[in-house]
């Protein structure tokens, strides 16, 4: 069984910051990708932001510069730095974890997170 436990969603006003977290517990052999994905209302859920086992990162277009996604692989933990957040950036933000659950096996599996709410007024 594996667990995400995500947390540091908030109500801000707009040019505010966030840090949010997300850690995965359970039977983990090992992570490969972490990211986050947020879903405004109306809107299908969208990648914000990458990053691998070796530590590259990609994101949106629309959140270079302003996001920095992180992971300390010690503790099994995503983080994504929210700064000059917009409006725009209300949103559940959702982690998502690509691991394997064993070492005999080649096969990945994802798990999404519960979500957390992110609400910037201006």
């Amino acid at each position: 069984q594996v667990q995400l436990v995500e947390s540091g969603g908030d109500r801000v006003q707009a040019g505010g910051s966030l840090r949010l977290s997300c850690a995965a517990s359970g039977s983990i052999f090992s992570i490969n990708a972490m990211g986050w994905y947020r879903q405004a209302p109306g809107n299908q859920r969208e990648l914000v932001a990458v990053i691998t086992s070796g530590g590259s990162t990609e994101y949106a277009d629309s959140m270079k510069g302003r996001f920095t996604i992180s992971r300390d692989n010690a503790k099994n933990t995503v983080y994504l730095k929210m700064d000059k957040l917009k409006p725009e950036d209300t949103g559940v933000y959702y982690c998502k974890v690509v691991l394997k659950l064993t070492p005999f096996s080649l096969r990945e599996y994802n798990y999404w997170g519960q979500g957390t709410q992110v609400t910037v007024s201006s």
